[in-house]
């Protein structure tokens, strides 16, 4: 076999994994454009004219500002029946006592008393839940990807629109206390801010603590717009003693009484907004989608009435990026530009005005400036991306067009009847919903297509001529959980992640070791002459006289150098430098198969972004760099042999002479 054929055929193999590479990555790692747009007053959403409600009105932006103050209380882990209102026991049904039911007595009072000024949501969270994706999609109105989720542990500024930039361009002082996770955040954002570290999970009382000496004075010096206080007590209790526990009562009684005192300080103009960026699962972790991670409670509540009905039996669900758009429209802010969120309609009733065309007219003005900044989006991010479903981008192209058809003709004649006002905001409502469904699919979702193709592709590689060891397996080890962010014990994680052991092999070297590795791999073939000659050494060691020390030499000369012995069968060098390549290639592939399948069954686990998918990454990069360097491995050992070859062949050429 000529060196040249070796060098293609692995050259072709390497080709053959880096497909597979890339089809997997381009199916697994969700990824998303961020677009540094910005929405602003003076650039409507759309080419129709502003809203009724804001035509004349000083300092009114897209809509005039309902509210100008907002005090957001975000408890981190407030799962929904945290907050769930307790029916009266039924006779002869089963009493249920849990110590986190019925802490939050204060919202149950609020309802009941005053039905028209406040509200309790499910708030349906998008996964991962994890604190940071969480802040970003409560201030974007965006959707999570890979690479958010993958730097939970490294926060970032946030580039993209949204609401705190919103503010502080519209000058209103925004006033933050607790998790310094905002710091990295929004960097520079606030006009006073108590961060406070939040690297302990164990550490139940220091954060919300601190809120709290600072909380009812700030309030009452009125030197604010807007006033964020993030508590974590709730969620480090959940990490350390699950929500079963007593301490867990204890913590959300704590929060009960905050709120109490919030409620006691509200004037008529401010909004309270109370909720949890995420659930927690029944050992208190959170970072996965199932029903009690993305769980979240929110409450609304003002000292002026809301809402025009009564709340209904079954709190509504919400999407957790519905408040984004919401909050820009009731403080009068431009909706951020990257926002896919749909507004809260029920928010922007007439109260005042007991016409219910009045309240109907009122939630489609703020639905079609919602759906013109979301269409806005839509045609900025399909013009610099090709990640959008082109069909259904053109169906709901046409929704939105008919549904803003329908909408201006109302304008025309305000008169107009109410069920023609009720199918424009039908119209809105579905296009809004249908354009986050599209995004989902196309950013949160994995092309399982993609996945099956690259496991193929890996088992139906090349046949090897041996069967290679197979890689010790390590046990898993965690660094201490830093901020609000989940922590794990081996047992904890080892429980629900059944089949992780696929992808945690012994850790591959860093890549300038690994290509060192891989560069003296060929070295190997001259391991067994090595060998070889060392026990021939040994076997002439002298043992008695002189005389034996003296015939080991003259033996000796007998067997030719191990650089002789390779120059009697080239052909065979050749092919066991091919085989070794290929054990090699093969042993670094079954890495990144393994690390693949245990990423793909556990894609929508947090496990996958903090451990299964950075291995992936890891070991992919690691693929490439020892590839390479196996090749420049190669080339010098042919480069060698050959000149070994030449030389030869000088050296009898001048022994025949």
């Amino acid at each position: 076999m000529q060196k040249i054929s070796v060098l293609l055929f692995l050259a072709w193999v390497c080709f053959l994994f880096y497909a597979g590479i890339a089809l997997f990555t381009s199916g697994f790692l969700l990824t998303r454009l961020e677009l540094t747009n910005h929405s602003s007053c003076q650039e409507p959403p759309g080419p129709g004219p502003l809203p009724w409600r804001s035509q004349g009105e000083p300092g009114a932006c897209w809509m005039a500002a309902r509210f100008s103050r907002v005090v957001l209380v975000l408890i981190d882990a407030l799962r929904f029946d945290f907050a769930q209102p307790q029916r009266s026991h039924v006779p002869g049904e089963p009493s249920v006592s849990l110590p986190f039911l019925g802490k939050l007595g204060s919202l149950q009072r609020i309802l009941e008393i005053q039905p028209h000024h406040a509200r309790l949501y499910q708030s349906k969270a998008d996964p991962p839940t994890t604190t940071m994706q969480r802040l970003k999609a409560l201030t974007t109105g965006s959707l999570p990807t890979f690479i958010d989720a993958g730097s939970n542990f490294a926060s970032y500024a946030i580039v993209e629109d949204n609401l705190i930039k919103q503010l502080t361009s519209a000058g209103r002082r925004v006033v933050f206390m607790g998790d310094d996770t905002w710091k990295d955040l929004f960097p520079g954002a606030f006009s006073q801010a108590f961060f406070f570290s939040s690297f302990n999970v164990r550490d139940l009382h220091t954060v919300d603590n601190g809120i709290m000496e600072h909380l009812y004075p700030t309030m009452d010096s009125g030197e604010w717009d807007v006033l964020i206080a993030h508590f974590l007590g709730v969620d480090h209790c959940g990490h350390k003693h699950g929500p079963h526990h007593p301490e867990m009562a204890k913590k959300l009684s704590q929060m009960d009484q905050v709120i109490q005192g919030i409620v006691e300080r509200l004037e008529n103009d401010t909004l309270l907004v109370v909720i949890g960026d995420h659930g927690m699962t029944k050992s208190g972790d959170h970072g996965g989608d199932s029903e009690l991670e993305i769980s979240a409670a929110l409450f609304l509540y003002s000292p002026t009435a809301l809402f025009l009905r009564a709340p209904p039996e079954e709190p509504e669900v919400v999407p957790q990026i519905s408040l984004v758009p919401t909050l820009a429209l009731l403080l009068g802010l431009p909706i951020p530009f990257g926002n896919i969120g749909e507004v809260m309609a029920e928010l922007f009733s007439a109260v005042e005005d007991s016409q219910p065309h009045s309240s109907a007219l009122a939630q489609a003005t703020a639905l079609y400036l919602n759906a013109q900044q979301v269409f806005r989006f839509l045609h900025t991010y399909s013009a610099a991306a090709q990640d959008l479903q082109v069909e259904e981008f053109h169906r709901l192209n046409n929704l939105f067009s008919k549904a803003s058809a329908d909408y201006l003709r109302l304008l025309q004649s305000p008169q107009g009847a109410e069920a023609a006002l009720q199918t424009v905001i039908t119209e809105l409502q579905e296009f809004l919903r249908g354009v986050r469904a599209m995004c989902i699919e196309s950013w949160a979702r994995f092309s399982l297509v993609l996945l099956l193709c690259h496991g193929r592709q890996s088992l139906l590689g090349p046949s090897w001529p041996h069967r290679p060891s197979i890689p010790r397996v390590t046990s898993l080890s965690f660094q201490p959980s830093i901020g609000t962010q989940p922590s794990w014990d081996s047992q904890r994680v080892m429980a629900p992640l059944p089949g992780c052991l696929l992808c945690w092999w012994e850790p591959t070297p860093l890549p300038p070791t690994s290509s060192l590795q891989a560069v003296g791999c060929p070295l190997l073939l001259l391991w067994p002459f090595l060998c070889e000659s060392q026990g021939s050494q040994k076997r002439r060691q002298p043992h008695g006289n002189e005389a034996e020390a003296r015939v080991g030499p003259e033996e000796g000369e007998e067997e030719p150098l191990m650089e002789m012995r390779l120059r009697d069968a080239p052909h065979h060098f050749n092919v066991a430098l091919l085989q070794l390549g290929l054990k090699y290639l093969f042993v670094l592939g079954i890495q990144i198969l393994a690390c693949a399948l245990a990423a793909s069954i556990l894609r929508r686990h947090l496990m996958v972004w903090k451990v299964f998918a950075p291995k992936f990454i890891f070991e992919a990069m690691g693929f490439i760099v020892s590839s390479v360097g196996l090749f420049l491995g190669l080339a010098l050992v042919m480069r060698v042999d050959g000149a070994v070859s030449s030389w030869l062949q000088q050296l009898v050429l001048a022994q025949q002479r």
